[in-house]
């Protein structure tokens, strides 16, 4: 499952492949309905001291014409490093699966999008030794879904148009069809995309939106999610050492960073009525260390 802001704007397309074909009619390419997708190795590291990874590779083999690859990048904000990575990343993987590669940038803000889109030049005394034109889903072009029975048809693509828009006050009208349509899905559906927009949204006021539409589902607790059963495990289980690992563990699903410090204060607790109050915050708290902020006022007292 998704872990991270970051993770969910390209995670979607390697759990819900059906996202491609609208995905590239926003980006004005044609692409058939029928196409096998798969998910291939994200690593084109060479030498091990240096790790480079794509965020997701796919291998798409159209019904009407060559394979090709999708490298699949999200970008949250303008990173020159990526100038060059980016026709590393392209250049590796067309020489290592001999398939032509396009790679597909994923952006939440048109500053970004319009930087991302390139291209990206490698040459010296006029002459051009490589160029790279990436193909970028960003506000400028994926559509603000909020049509009911578009958003029905098409949970994967308006999800990522929530994601996509979620700076925006668009965001905010997209949610509401779409807290809808889980509303008559069935229970593993209302999950994913629930828990999926619950972590990709992130602490933001379409995060929060999103937190209240999904009352409707008894989200939390009864609905069986990864960070229903860490909480439920830490709870049922008597001991320190259970009820630990469940609090970094409803963390680390939620996409919150735990520092080595927060993680070493949690794991050395074995007061169990402390352990139950981390327990029952870490389902909300947007930051680790909020865990022990009445500890701190406690200790001030």
């Amino acid at each position: 499952m998704v872990t991270s802001p970051h993770e969910a704007s390209h995670r979607l397309f390697q759990d819900r492949p059906e996202i491609l074909v609208p995905a590239f009619e926003a980006l004005g390419l044609p692409l058939p309905d029928k196409a096998t997708v798969d998910v291939i190795t994200p690593d084109v590291t060479e030498t091990r001291p240096l790790e480079r990874r794509v965020d997701s590779v796919l291998r798409v083999q159209p019904s009407d014409g060559e394979d090709f690859l999708l490298a699949i990048e999200a970008q949250t904000r303008r990173d020159v490093g990526k100038e060059t990575s980016w026709p590393y990343y392209v250049a590796y993987l067309q020489s290592k699966y001999q398939l032509p590669v396009l790679l597909v940038v994923a952006c939440r803000d048109q500053p970004t999008a319009k930087w991302a889109a390139g291209p990206f030049t490698c040459e010296a005394r006029g002459w051009t030794a490589q160029r790279t034109y990436p193909l970028v889903l960003g506000p400028g072009n994926v559509p603000v879904i909020t049509e009911q029975r578009a958003v029905e048809e098409n949970l994967a693509m308006a999800t990522f148009s929530v994601l996509t828009h979620g700076k925006s006050a668009h965001a905010m009208a997209i949610l509401e069809p779409v807290a809808r349509a889980l509303q008559v899905s069935d229970e593993k559906t209302a999950v994913y995309y629930g828990d999926f927009l619950d972590v990709g949204l992130g602490d933001t006021p379409a995060g929060k939106k999103w937190r209240e539409l999904m009352t409707f589902v008894t989200y939390f607790p009864g609905r069986g999610t990864v960070r229903e059963t860490a909480y439920l495990e830490g709870k049922a289980e008597g001991k320190a050492e259970g009820k630990t690992q469940g609090i970094t563990r409803i963390l680390e699903v939620r996409g919150i960073d735990v520092s080595e410090e927060a993680r070493q204060r949690i794991t050395a607790c074995t007061d169990l009525d402390t352990l139950d109050r981390w327990l029952e915050l870490a389902v909300t708290a947007p930051h680790a260390d909020d865990l022990f902020t009445e500890d701190k006022q406690s200790d001030q007292a």
